[in-house]
């Protein structure tokens, strides 16, 4: 038997930690990446200026309510720490979404555009292994998007509101030690809900070699699927869409943490994972790569 006989036929791991590194660090040197997260942390500043200038003018620092982001805007203006809850439920229905859509569509057809998919095959990757550093990449990404939101809300909050004690939605007051727990908590929770639309994207990206045409058609998913779940007549379908459950973070605002919603939402975000994961290994796998 030859050498490279012996090399082809020896077994390689599924999974490998030098190949999720390069990839990893190759993703977050790209400028589209920082510009990205660039635009996530920037968010929280503007929102933050506005309400120090809404407050500043005598207004009221916003209107209680039952969804996720007025109820937090109402408690910025007392405390800087509410900034981060505020932020998140604001960029978590396109901002953060739109983010992930577009490192997850470029995530394959991009190496297929530039010429060097078929390359990282022969390197050798292995096409679920590829697939596998590919998916775990743009997760990365997903948390390091919503800790780049918290961490910008964080910082501005601190700097134009007082911090102290937090008043959870329920009533009670914790400590500003266990605010900032809840805050990781929170962060952790939203890039969880991103998953669905990560493997969403990975699949997409799995179909073309045009990394635009990838990016553009998950970017225009999310928005569709986001108007579905906001049409009255459409409430049968809606429990099944990925972004129907995402703001059931403010849940971990309450004392004791209501945890029926997040568990329908993680298992919604697992089952998008399983079905659209598993198309993406499907066509990956199968699929003649050429460039």
């Amino acid at each position: 038997m030859s050498q490279a006989e012996a090399v082809r036929r020896t077994p390689r791991p599924l999974w490998s930690l030098g190949l999720l590194r390069n990839e990893i660090a190759m993703t977050f040197r790209r400028w589209r990446t920082l510009a990205l997260l660039a635009v996530l942390a920037g968010v929280p500043v503007l929102v933050g200026i506005a309400l120090k200038i809404e407050t500043g003018d005598g207004g009221p620092g916003g209107g209680g309510g039952g969804e996720a982001g007025p109820a937090f805007i109402s408690q910025v203006t007392h405390n800087g720490l509410f900034l981060v809850f505020t932020s998140l439920a604001v960029t978590l229905p396109f901002f953060l979404p739109m983010s992930v859509g577009v490192i997850a569509g470029d995530s394959l057809a991009g190496e297929a555009h530039g010429g060097t998919l078929r390359y990282l095959l022969v390197a050798p990757a292995g096409r679920t292994r590829l697939l596998l550093v590919k998916y775990a990449t743009t997760l990365t990404f997903c948390l390091v998007g919503a800790l780049v939101v918290a961490l910008s809300a964080l910082a501005t909050g601190a700097l134009l509101f007082p911090l102290g004690e937090v008043t959870l939605l329920s009533g009670t007051s914790v400590s500003f030690g266990e605010g900032l727990l809840r805050a990781l908590a929170i962060a952790v929770a939203v890039a969880l809900s991103l998953t669905g639309v990560a493997a969403v994207g990975l699949f997409v990206s799995a179909l073309t070699t045009s990394g635009i045409a990838a990016m553009a058609t998950t970017v225009g998913l999310l928005i569709t699927v986001q108007i579905l779940d906001t049409i009255p007549q459409l409430h049968a379908i809606q429990p099944y869409l990925f972004p129907h459950y995402w703001l059931s973070f403010a849940d971990l605002l309450r004392d004791p943490v209501y945890w029926d919603q997040l568990q329908k939402n993680l298992g919604l975000q697992a089952l998008y994972v399983l079905v659209f994961g598993s198309a993406a290994w499907a066509r990956f796998t199968t699929r003649d790569i050429t460039a």
